[in-house]
């Protein structure tokens, strides 16, 4: 117990999660004590050894200090190490899940788009103080956004989704500031908002995206940026439905100050249609990322918005980097003329294995969720033994805790690995790996946790 916070769990991400939840919360200010090892250990009635990881987990994530004898105390700056260090050895031979990667052969090869951005480069090098954004690249994002009924903004270009979101939350907010984000959500948003100084400020997710009470209450308290994925959301693989997007800008007309950004980084691989919050404030901003959908290691990102937060972004963009190379520019555009990327087929494929193994899990009575792109949420009671007896099973999975604060623990699949042939097994697998704790795993309905 400390103070009006008691810290839970059984396994060590559970408790490392407890304990971070509790600082973004700031139930647990900077430089607060946390109990000893052992007595923290007979609290929860678990092994000194599984208390001792959690700390070495959270100090390793950068929201502990420990210093022997003198105990351990919340760091009083933010956490700045990533999440994905929440990570389980693969043995050789056990399939892994865990990454998040797209599947490589649905990706398109690049030797041709490469060597054509080189030939335009032979042409018409890009040098000291040329234009940020290809004028053909800007003119096809712009197309695309206006296709998909997204506001006139002007276009930027960045190094991924994370860096266009990181550049547009500096641009309008202070250390300090609280920022509305999915429970559970991307954890490389969970990392970036306070290694920048700004506080977290979680929200629930259902199926179709943000629920409107809870996002309301986020602003209510403060949030002056909200962060919500469109499509494909990462872990869950909620989609913004036309009546949630309705809602929520109803939400957000009583707030025309808030900062809101969508986040469409799975364009190009899903089918679904795009239902945007962007307009619903003043200063907002949309980003798609070519990761999913050409690679992960094509590192760039387009985005619109209202002038001023496209300024802002572009121009701290400018101060660093300078801009994104006009080789990978160029190389998108290429991608883009050709059509190198049938969003039908390649939607259709992730949704084969996607939709058969939720299919497959709910035959056994398992509950998961997955609409759209290539993860699959599985709440569990125990998110350790589930990963663990998988592990047995010749199966990787990655923990919730890298994905969650508030929300209910939780494992994601990963299916771009997986045949369609493997999903009966996976399935058996997972549902051997949850019957223990079955009777208290509860209903999959509603909102995550």
């Amino acid at each position: 117990m400390l103070g009006e916070y008691t810290i839970a769990g059984r396994g060590a991400a559970d408790i490392a999660a407890s304990v971070e939840r509790a600082v973004a919360q700031g139930a647990l200010p900077p430089g607060a004590a946390l109990p000893p090892l052992r007595d923290l250990a007979g609290e929860l009635g678990v092994n000194p050894n599984t208390v001792a990881a959690a700390y070495r987990l959270l100090r390793d994530r950068g929201v502990i200090e420990t210093a022997g004898r003198r105990g351990s105390r919340v760091l009083a700056r933010p956490a700045t190490s990533a999440r994905d260090e929440i990570r389980i050895e693969v043995p050789p031979g056990v399939r892994n899940l865990a990454t998040g990667n797209p599947d490589l052969a649905l990706l398109p090869p690049l030797g041709e788009a490469l060597a054509a951005a080189a030939a335009r480069h032979a042409e018409r090098p890009m040098l000291y103080g040329g234009g940020a954004v290809d004028e053909e690249l800007g003119r096809l994002a712009r197309e695309a956004f206006d296709a998909d009924g997204v506001p006139d903004g002007p276009i930027g270009v960045t190094s991924g989704s994370l860096d266009a979101i990181e550049r547009a939350l500096t641009a309008h907010l202070r250390p300090g500031d609280a920022v509305a984000v999915e429970d559970p959500g991307w954890g490389s948003v969970f990392d970036i908002v306070p290694a920048l100084g700004l506080r977290p400020v979680p929200f629930g997710v259902d199926d179709e995206g943000p629920l409107p009470g809870e996002v309301e209450r986020a602003l209510r308290q403060g949030a002056r940026a909200l962060v919500v994925t469109d499509r494909g959301q990462n872990p869950t693989g909620a989609v913004i439905s036309a009546a949630r997007a309705a809602e929520l800008r109803a939400v957000l007309a009583a707030h025309p100050g808030v900062l809101v950004i969508d986040d469409d980084h799975v364009h190009g691989l899903v089918e679904l249609p795009l239902h945007p919050l962007a307009g619903s404030t003043r200063h907002w901003m949309l980003v798609r990322s070519t990761a999913k959908a050409y690679g992960p290691d094509l590192r760039l990102s387009v985005l619109t918005g209202d002038p001023v937060t496209v300024d802002r972004v572009r121009g701290r963009h400018r101060l660093g980097p300078g801009w994104v190379s006009h080789l990978l520019q160029q190389a998108v555009v290429h991608l883009w003329r050709t059509g190198a990327v049938d969003t039908g087929a390649v939607a259709a494929a992730y949704a084969a294995r996607r939709d058969g193994l939720v299919r497959a899990l709910a035959q056994r009575g398992v509950p998961a969720h997955g609409r759209s792109g290539m993860n699959v949420w599985i709440p569990v009671p125990d998110e350790t033994g589930v990963v663990a007896r998988l592990l047995q099973s010749g199966w990787a999975v990655a923990p919730g805790a890298r994905f969650r604060m508030n929300s209910s623990p939780g494992v994601r699949l990963t299916v771009s690995p997986l045949d369609v042939g493997e999903v009966p097994a996976l399935a058996d697998a997972v549902a051997d790996a949850v019957r223990p704790y079955r009777d208290g795993a509860g209903a999959g309905a509603g909102r995550f946790g």
